[in-house]
């Protein structure tokens, strides 16, 4: 408060709380994460698709050399052992975030790309496990190495699940 001027009264006159507060810090950044990975994100509904959204995470990494890592992350070793609510708050924007996964696999589940069986909750949260580590990673050893190796590592799990069509032998 003290860089910015702002007065305790000032900010309890926008937020009942700290809880709520934090809350609306966390939303923002679930914001940012989704809009930085917009439109790769919404193209995860086929392997292509899947593949771009990962080489763009690899190359936004690249570029910052994982300076800062995910921001939701980040909230995540500062708040999930103090607040519960924030804890909650944090795991809610996961699965929204998560979601998006969860609704690429299942389209490339229902064109075929992706077996019949293939539980795409599990298979979005695999991703986002190896999205998470391999972020946090990135921002130890300043190398988006990791995130390249975490995310191929879930792309091969999920290529398990690939539905590949036969080639015709030619005539």
């Amino acid at each position: 408060m003290t860089a910015t001027g702002t007065s305790r009264s000032q900010l309890y006159h926008y937020f009942v709380n700290k809880d709520e507060l934090i809350s609306e810090v966390i939303k923002t950044q679930l914001g940012r994460v989704i809009a930085a990975q917009e439109p790769c994100l919404r193209e995860v509904s086929s392997w292509e698709g899947l593949k771009r959204w990962c080489d763009h995470l690899v190359t936004m990494t690249r570029a910052t050399q994982g300076v800062g890592g995910c921001p939701l992350g980040s909230l995540v070793s500062e708040l999930a052992d103090r607040s519960d609510s924030a804890r909650h708050e944090l795991a809610r924007s996961f699965a929204e975030w998560q979601s998006y996964l969860s609704e690429g696999f299942a389209a490339m589940r229902d064109n075929g790309e992706l077996a019949a069986e293939a539980d795409v909750d599990e298979l979005a949260l695999t991703m986002m496990s190896a999205l998470q580590g391999g972020l946090l990673m990135a921002q130890t050893m300043r190398s988006a190495r990791p995130l390249e190796l975490a995310l191929n590592m879930a792309l091969g799990h999920i290529a398990r699940y690939r539905n590949i069509p036969m080639q015709r032998p030619p005539r």
